[in-house]
């Protein structure tokens, strides 16, 4: 009764993958163009600097990727196809017209994982980094883009060369299946049979019962359709380094390899979300932790983040943290430490926002590696000061009424009255409810008397 569940161990990588210093080796070498067409443009183009554009944003004009060209010995389209993947790795990121370093791009020479994290951004947009010719039909290349994943694991899984012929018959599949998926609504026909007709279909037969005749079956992948469709596929895979394509077969390359597999235990990790809340939205997930023990709350993070892309995880966790809600302020900044890295863009873009900067500012802190318990340190008295009462919120309505005790001992301030000096100061939108569920809560009579008094003022306006 009291043994812990046993803990999933490490996954480890397949046998015979590389160590992730010389994966990320790889990764720097595929990108080592994209990486210096960003750090030129961080360079030559940023505001303040003698090729600054007259507006002071980072654009790549016709006259900056000619500069570029001169600049690198490069032609004009290498430039613009370098930038390009350096916008999908993340090495600059571009907001309208104007452009800015990635944070990988200011980690790439120290930080392996932020290497990795980019090669695999460029895996995941490999559609975009070499796009379908003209004449390809947009919803086949959808239903190609769609099955790729399956054709990838059974290349990894297979360790080594595959026929095309063999990924083509897979391809074909796996097209049919999602083809037969989207027929939605199952009814029987006049023989009995099931099917099943696209639900557009059937919200239109319910205006005209007329129309409500039987639907026939998909039609099966043509493989004769799919063949250039795949070409195509594997062509653009080649181009960002995910596999070797030629010779009538195709070979995931040790990135690749590795970054399939990671694709498959995100699955495994989100399939094992121990609260079950992986398709919920941020507020509720962070809800639904709030009871959870550390480890076990730190485990659903995990497991709603792989569900889903993480720059949008990473706005809805932020969004949640602006709420009224103290407890789902600090479970969220919890949550964005298991994201890590990537999320510090959107954590520094809210450091000037009131009821979010200390808890920015921890997390800043705490992720250039200041000791989290040190991390308070970044912090003014009175920014502290508003934490204290912030967390005392979360605590007064989701805590009992001993934690709220506690927490009068975590206050900075040596005395009561000087703690009550500065939280009135600080002007927290709660002030008044804590200090009146902290006079409820203490034994001390007294100091409860004080506190009341305290809460009346600055109810008041004293």
């Amino acid at each position: 009764m009291n043994q812990r569940p046993a803990r999933r161990p490490a996954p480890r990588p397949p046998e015979g993958t590389p160590a992730p210093a010389e994966l990320a080796r790889m990764a720097r070498s595929g990108l080592a163009g994209a990486a210096r067409v960003a750090h030129w443009a961080d360079t030559a183009l940023g505001p303040g600097s003698d090729g600054a554009t007259a507006d002071g944003k980072a654009t790549l004009s016709e006259a900056s990727a000619e500069r570029a060209s001169d600049d690198l010995g490069l032609t004009a389209a290498q430039v613009r196809a370098d930038w390009d993947t350096a916008r999908l790795a993340g090495l600059v990121e571009v907001h309208g017209d104007s452009a800015r370093p990635g944070w990988r791009l200011r980690a790439w020479d120290r930080d392996d994982s932020a290497v990795l994290r980019g090669w695999v951004a460029l895996f995941d947009a490999w559609s975009l980094a070499h796009p379908e010719p003209a004449e390809f039909e947009p919803a086949a290349v959808a239903e190609v883009v769609s099955a790729m994943p399956q054709v990838l694991s059974f290349l990894q899984l297979s360790a080594g060369p595959v026929p095309v012929e063999q990924l083509l018959d897979l391809l074909g599949q796996r097209v049919t299946e999602l083809r037969t998926e989207r027929c939605e609504v199952p009814y029987g026909t006049e023989n009995g049979t099931g099917t099943a007709r696209p639900l557009a279909a059937v919200r239109s037969a319910a205006a005209d019962p007329a129309e409500l005749a039987p639907a026939e079956d998909p039609a099966p992948a043509d493989e004769a359709e799919l063949a250039p469709l795949l070409d195509w596929a594997l062509h653009a895979l080649a181009s960002v380094g995910a596999l070797t394509y030629g010779d009538g077969q195709a070979t995931l390359t040790p990135l690749g390899s590795w970054a399939v597999w990671v694709k498959l235990e995100q699955i495994c990790v989100a399939a094992q979300s121990p609260a079950g809340n992986i398709e919920v939205a941020a507020e509720e997930m962070l809800r639904g932790c709030a009871q959870l023990r550390p480890n076990a709350a730190r485990a659903e993070y995990r497991a709603w983040l792989a569900a889903r892309p993480v720059g949008g995880a990473v706005t809805e966790l932020v969004d949640a943290a602006r709420g009224e809600d103290a407890l789902l302020r600090g479970l969220a900044f919890e949550a964005l430490r298991v994201v890590g890295a990537p999320a510090e863009p959107d954590v520094r873009a809210v450091v000037d926002e009131p009821t979010l900067r200390p808890y920015a500012l921890l997390w800043l802190a705490e992720h250039d590696g200041v000791d989290p318990e040190d991390a308070h340190e970044v912090l003014t008295r009175e920014e502290a000061t508003w934490l204290w009462v912030d967390t005392a919120a979360a605590v007064a309505d989701h805590g009992e009424a001993p934690l709220l005790v506690r927490h009068l001992e975590s206050a900075l301030q040596p005395t009561v009255p000087a703690l009550l000096d500065e939280v009135r100061a600080v002007g927290h939108p709660r002030t008044v409810q804590v200090l009146v569920a902290l006079a409820a809560a203490h034994p001390d009579p007294a100091l409860a008397k004080a506190v009341r008094r305290a809460a009346f003022q600055v109810h008041t306006g004293g």
